[in-house]
């Protein structure tokens, strides 16, 4: 039995946060940003998982796009997932980028990763109701 369930009905960030953790165990810290979302692409490949990496997301406005982002994973398309690779603790900035996201796909559940330290850092990240997040700066967010 699992020890959590999330919000996409089963086990999915469980294993999703497994998978990077073994991924973290291998690799260690260091590399850029890329190498752990190819390493962990392949990973959830090998478990049954479609990993769908650099996933395009578009933001619509009166018709017309005003956005794009490419998801690093958006694994069977169900949970957002966000790799970093920073020395430094992750910060209010990288949890606006995965609430933006979550808010862009519809998707009941994000993870945010950083694999630059010498313990995985990581997040699980729910899209709250009427949540909005303002972006002022590499270490600040605002929530309305």
């Amino acid at each position: 039995m699992p020890l959590v369930i999330d919000a996409t009905g089963n086990d999915l960030t469980y294993k999703i946060i497994g998978l990077a953790m073994a991924v973290h165990n291998e690799l260690g810290y260091g590399y850029k940003e890329e190498v752990y979302e190819r390493a962990l692409e392949a990973k959830l490949n090998q478990a049954g998982i479609t990993p769908y990496r650099q996933f395009e997301v578009t933001v619509e406005y009166e018709g017309d796009r005003v956005a794009t982002f490419y998801l690093d994973l958006f694994p069977n398309q169900q949970v957002v997932v966000e790799i970093k690779a920073f020395s430094h603790q992750l910060t209010n900035d990288e949890l606006a980028q995965v609430i933006n996201y979550l808010k862009a796909t519809g998707a009941p559940v994000g993870l945010l990763f950083n694999f630059g330290r010498r313990k995985l850092e990581y997040r699980r990240v729910f899209p709250g109701k009427d949540m909005k997040v303002q972006r002022i700066g590499r270490d600040n967010a605002v929530r309305k």
